[in-house]
Order: C-alpha cells, then sequence, then structure tokens
C-alpha cells in the first residue's frame, strides 16, 4: 500500500527558498550600498529595494504573512516618495521601512487581539490556557518596541551618522539584537516550562 504521508509539494519548497533568499539579500543590501555607492546610482539602489518589496509580497502567501501586504506596500509608497525628495536618502530608507513594516504588523495585532506571537503559537500548539495568551501579547509588546527603537537609529544613522556606522547597525548589529531577542525568548520559555514541571 502506497503511504498517504503528504511531501511538501514544489510551491511551499519554492516558497521558503524565496523567503530565505529575502532575507539574505535584506541583510547584504546595506553592505551592497556600502561597498558599491562609488558605480552604482541612487536610483539602480531604490529600483532594487522595490523589487525586493515586491518579491516580499508574492513570498506573502500564508494566512499570517498576508498581514504584511499593506504594511509593504505602504512602504514602497513611501520610498517612491523618497526618491523625489532626496534619493541619496531613500537608498538609506529601506532597512528602517521594513522594520516599520514589521512594527505595524505586532502593534495591529495587539490593538487587534490576539496578537502575533499568539497566532503564531496557535497554529503549532493549538489553544492556550489565559497564561499563555498573556504571555504571548507580553512578547508581541516586546517585539514591537525593538522594531520601533530599529527604525529609530537606522534613520538617525542615515540622517546624523556615517554611512559605515548605518552598515554596521543595518547590516550587521540590528541582526544580532533581533537573533539575541530570538533565541533569549525561546530559552526563557523553555525555562518557564521546566519550571512549571518541576512545581
Amino acid at each position: 500500500m502506497f503511504s498517504t504521508v503528504s511531501k511538501p509539494s514544489w510551491r511551499s519548497k519554492s516558497g521558503t527558498a524565496l523567503i530565505i533568499a529575502l532575507a539574505v539579500l535584506g541583510i547584504a543590501y546595506p553592505f551592497a550600498v556600502y561597498f558599491s555607492r562609488d558605480f552604482v546610482s541612487p536610483h539602480e539602489f531604490i529600483a532594487a529595494a522595490l523589487i525586493l518589496l515586491a518579491l516580499r509580497l508574492i513570498a506573502a502567501t500564508s494566512e499570517i504573512a498576508r498581514f504584511w501586504r499593506a504594511p509593504l506596500l505602504i512602504a514602497g509608497l513611501s520610498l517612491l516618495i523618497a526618491s523625489t525628495l532626496d534619493s541619496a536618502f531613500a537608498v538609506s530608507a529601506y532597512p528602517a521601512l521594513m522594520s516599520l513594516a514589521a512594527a505595524s504588523v505586532f502593534g495591529w495585532s495587539l490593538y487587534c487581539p490576539p496578537s502575533l506571537i499568539e497566532r503564531i503559537a496557535v497554529l503549532t500548539d493549538g489553544d492556550l490556557s489565559p497564561g499563555g495568551r498573556l504571555y504571548c501579547r507580553k512578547v508581541t509588546v516586546i517585539w514591537f518596541v525593538w522594531l520601533v527603537v530599529n527604525a529609530a537609529v537606522a534613520i538617525a544613522l542615515a540622517i546624523w551618522g556615517s554611512l559605515a556606522a548605518w552598515t554596521l547597525w543595518t547590516g550587521l548589529i540590528s541582526y544580532l539584537i533581533t537573533g539575541g531577542l530570538f533565541a533569549g525568548e525561546i530559552a526563557f520559555r523553555h525555562l518557564l516550562k521546566w519550571h512549571r514541571t518541576r512545581s
């Protein structure tokens, strides 16, 4: 008898590959600006950023990812407006706009619960207890605050800082902090579960 276990479709595989590729390109963007600024025009960088935004829209197919569509469209429109006012600033605006887009998704879910972290947790763990929902809301608040702070620092460096400082923050430091928050939350959650099982 043939196995009934379903294998991931080529569409799901290609969607995952696209998401990974976009994450890598997002990290690489600030370094591309820094090392290619002498022979790539600002409008070419802006076009590349708009293409990345368009690809993120295409990749936003899951139920949760669809919440990104409106923020991404607003980010693209903001980038176009910025390019007509100050193309040099618009080149540096992409990382901040992405952070603000993510913050708006987290913030919207706080205004219209369940929170984004709870929506994700329900997909893997099923229904949550009231304590679990409260915990997810607090984690969502932390991510919202961090993303706003990240965008504010990126904008401040784009306006008043050096290109090297902007590149270091948007291409390395912000991702290290994001990874630290992600890993720290996972470790704390497991520690909390362990403590509850022991008590």
